[in-house]
């Protein structure tokens, strides 16, 4: 699968994941939420992969939520699935069999924090 939001590289066994959200500082969308899901769920049936990291880019790691977004966001429920699909993100790693490492350089605001949380 193609990302538009991730940067995904196999290497040496270890899979890199590169939040790339440059515009946005890296906050996290719905769209960057499923490509995590997408490649977690790639990772975790790789056997050749024994360890994640999991970055950013040197100025910030994530600016937590994307705001523009969630000011989108007109009904309770509409409110209720982007909170729901981020949480399933942040279990999906902390559940992972595979150690995952957070490389940050820079800022990890908000949403940022709760991925490097739940390592």
């Amino acid at each position: 699968m193609a990302y538009k939001t991730i940067l995904y590289e196999k290497k040496d066994r270890v899979g890199t994941i590169t939040l790339n959200r440059p515009k946005s500082m890296n906050s996290l969308s719905s769209e960057l939420c499923r490509e995590l899901d997408h490649v977690l769920t790639e990772i975790d049936r790789d056997d050749d992969v024994k360890v994640v990291v999991l970055t950013g880019s040197e100025k910030y790691f994530a600016a937590g939520a994307d705001i523009t977004e969630i000011g989108a966001i007109k009904t309770s429920l509409d409110a209720h699935r982007f909170l729901k699909e981020a949480q399933a993100v942040f279990n999906h790693i902390e559940d992972l069999e595979k150690p995952v490492i957070a490389a940050i350089s820079g800022l990890a605001l908000g949403g940022g924090c709760e991925l490097i949380f739940g390592l």
